[in-house]
């Protein structure tokens, strides 16, 4: 087994993931946190997270031959500035870190096409991935697969890599040793607590989606209600700030994968040359990227969100990231 487990590893690694970890097919441990989570209405208009929620904690539920769940990590922070600590000027906004350059769904699913060929055909097995689009809770999965701890912020952190990574998951047939769970190393910090302009974390570990930044910029449909209107800043797509100010973040790898590069006008975009655009050069400029998911009017919303939040009497500067 450790020798099959060992060529698994290998051609993912080869093909460019970052890590790899392995965990059992589940239930996953504090998975029944999930549903105190969608109780609470905390998944917001995400309702396909309420959808047959006892799948997502077990992955014999999704296939019933899966007895292992190969987690992978694909590292994107690149040699780029966090957060920057400037006024909401209406001048420059904020887009995620993340969708500075292509889509990373396209960009693991491409990755994993030709992965599980070569699985399949030099290790043999049934393999199955999901990026996002199947009720995997990668997370759990991966943090059983010893790819690192789940952060007050919710997201995974990996000693050595911090959080700036995306997970992806393989259902497989084959038995392989679990990896393991890695130690919480958060401690006493709350850093990540307490940058929070909307106080998205009720809790330590627990994340209101309806008042993340993220969430309003990205998922949400409609109007923002005053309150968090304004503490979204100069955020256009997405926001790091809990990311940004982690002390497990500070000597992230850096990658040099082509995918993950910004795009020209990218990182702290000049608001006036996003908002002159037509809706064909925005087609243009955000195909294959993160961006293209909240489309082109949505953008312009969260453009004008930012300069009205410029004209407000008592502008704050932008939480301090590092």
């Amino acid at each position: 087994m450790g020798d099959r487990k060992q060529r698994i590893t290998d051609i993912l690694l080869e093909t460019g993931f970052s890590r790899v970890g392995y965990a059992g097919a589940g239930p996953f441990e504090h998975s029944e946190n999930f549903d105190e989570w969608l109780s609470r209405g905390y998944h917001g208009e995400m309702s396909y997270l309420a959808r047959d929620p006892a799948r997502r904690k077990d992955a014999t539920r999704i296939r019933e031959w899966a007895r292992s769940v190969i987690v992978v990590a694909l590292d994107y922070n690149t040699q780029n500035p966090r957060t920057p600590n400037t006024e909401v000027d209406g001048e420059r906004g904020w887009i995620s870190r993340y969708a500075w350059g292509d889509d990373y769904h396209i960009v693991i699913e491409k990755m994993f096409k030709g992965a599980t060929r070569r699985l399949t055909e030099e290790v043999g097995g049934q393999f199955r991935y999901y990026v996002d689009h199947g009720p995997v809770m990668e997370k759990l999965a991966a943090r059983e697969a010893g790819l690192g701890w789940m952060g007050k912020n919710t997201l995974l952190i990996h000693p050595k890599a911090g959080s700036f990574f995306f997970l992806a998951a393989v259902l497989t047939d084959l038995e392989l040793e679990p990896d393991g769970i890695q130690t919480d190393h958060c401690g006493s910090c709350t850093r990540c607590l307490d940058i929070c302009p909307t106080d998205a974390f009720p809790a330590p570990y627990v994340l209101d989606a309806t008042r993340c930044i993220s969430y309003l910029t990205i998922e949400h449909r409609g109007d923002v209600s005053p309150d968090l209107e304004e503490k979204i800043g100069n955020h256009i797509f997405g926001c790091d700030l809990c990311q940004d100010v982690c002390p497990w973040n500070r000597k992230s790898p850096v990658t040099d994968a082509a995918p993950f590069q910004p795009r020209p006008g990218f990182v702290n975009p000049v608001l006036s040359e996003w908002e002159e655009m037509d809706p064909e050069e925005f087609r243009l400029r955000a195909s294959k990227s993160p961006l293209k998911r909240k489309k082109y009017e949505g953008i312009q919303t969260n453009i004008q969100r930012v300069q009205v939040n410029a004209l407000r009497p008592e502008k704050e500067k932008q939480p301090e990231a590092m």
